[in-house]
């Protein structure tokens, strides 16, 4: 099965690993619980952020999961499983034990006489922070082997065009009602807000933009129907949105005394699965007409986009720790944090990855190629 870069895929993964590192950012602003705090915190900011939570990652394992299927298409799936594994697994290891101790470290600094000497104890924890992401790909990669053999077989004909039909039926946002289903009973079976691939309300969420990126890269025709669709999206987007904050800014004591808290949150659930699915279907849709060029700065950004994932959230509260402390406004704090974790983030991939063969293994980058 040949396949075609999607060009406007790399854009929208580029800009969607620079509003997580935007987003971890402001996590020491907004009042909520992240490694590093501020004293005072901004209520406006945390009612954004909010928002942009229901979208950012679900869009970026849609994005990974279209592009397990163009890299199981290259090989068999047993070279697929060690291409996984350098890409994956061995960023995850070498992470572990280089990436995250800082990030601890700095989280309980007054309990550590140094880093050094603090070291194993870190470490034995093997925490993944932020490259939980990375994990749960690795394991989901490998899930779905199975599944990808069967739709890339002519076995799957059949399945595609009740698939298809259904989709031409109802749309391609009727999806949303497994998404929402998944996400009521896995919350009701494993309430905890874990990123753990044990923790399966976490697991089948997320699991489900994966497979969904998968089925989509598998279908032409399901590209064709998002982007000829891509305004409907828009509208439903907005009106998800008026939905998703009217219930998030309406009074719980309003609707308690009819409504259990159980229900609630399952009414939480089922807006936010409309926010994070539409949003989404309409990115892809306008992604496809305005996004789908290639160019130089998108090859370099692409390349880059890894390991600045992997570097940004220990930067961030390593920086972030010093400068907290500075008698400054949050929003001034923020600016700086932003503007010097840029530049070190993009000092150390210039300086100490880009050009180190062995050190660009570690952060799951490909070799350079030479031109002759």
């Amino acid at each position: 099965m040949k396949t075609k870069r999607r060009y406007d895929l790399d854009w929208l993964c580029v800009i969607s690993v620079l509003t997580v590192f935007v987003h971890h950012v402001c996590m020491p602003f907004n009042g909520d619980d992240f490694y590093i705090m501020n004293e005072e915190s901004s209520k406006l900011l945390d009612d954004l952020m909010v928002f942009f939570e229901q979208f950012r990652l679900p869009l970026l394992f849609l994005i990974s999961g279209v592009g397990t299927i163009f890299a199981f298409s290259k090989r068999h799936w047993f070279h697929f499983v060690k291409e996984r594994s350098l890409r994956l697994l061995i960023p995850l290891i070498f992470g572990v034990l280089v990436l995250i101790p800082p990030q601890t470290y700095f989280e309980n600094h007054d309990e550590h006489n140094s880093f050094f000497e603090s070291y194993f104890s870190i470490v034995s924890r093997l925490d993944v922070n932020h490259l939980w992401f990375i994990e749960n790909l690795f394991w989901l990669s490998l899930f779905v082997i199975p599944l990808i053999v069967f739709v890339r077989s002519s076995k799957s004909k059949r399945f595609k065009s009740i698939l298809i039909k259904l989709t031409f039926k109802y749309g391609v946002f009727s999806w949303c009602i497994v998404l929402i289903i998944l996400k009521v009973i896995g919350k009701y079976y494993f309430p905890s807000d874990s990123k753990s691939i044990f923790n399966l309300s976490s697991t089948l969420y997320y699991g489900f933009f994966f497979v969904s990126g998968i089925f989509i890269a598998s279908m032409e025709v399901l590209w064709l129907t998002i982007y000829s669709n891509r305004r409907k999206y828009l509208y439903v987007a907005f009106a998800s949105t008026v939905v998703f904050y009217f219930y998030y800014f309406l009074p719980s004591d309003i609707i308690s005394p009819y409504i259990s808290l159980e229900q609630r949150w399952n009414l939480w659930y089922l807006v936010c699965g409309l926010v994070a699915w539409s949003v989404i279907l309409c990115t892809l849709g306008y992604g496809q007409k305005y996004l789908n060029n290639n160019s130089f700065v998108l090859s370099k950004l692409n390349e880059a986009i890894y390991p600045f994932y992997m570097l940004h959230q220990t930067i961030i509260i390593a920086l972030g720790y010093y400068i907290l402390k500075i008698n400054a406004s949050i929003f001034n704090k923020m600016t700086l944090l932003f503007s010097v974790s840029l530049v070190v983030i993009s000092l150390i991939y210039v300086l100490i990855i880009y050009p180190f063969k062995r050190i660009r293994f570690f952060f799951g980058m490909k070799n350079m190629t030479v031109k002759k």
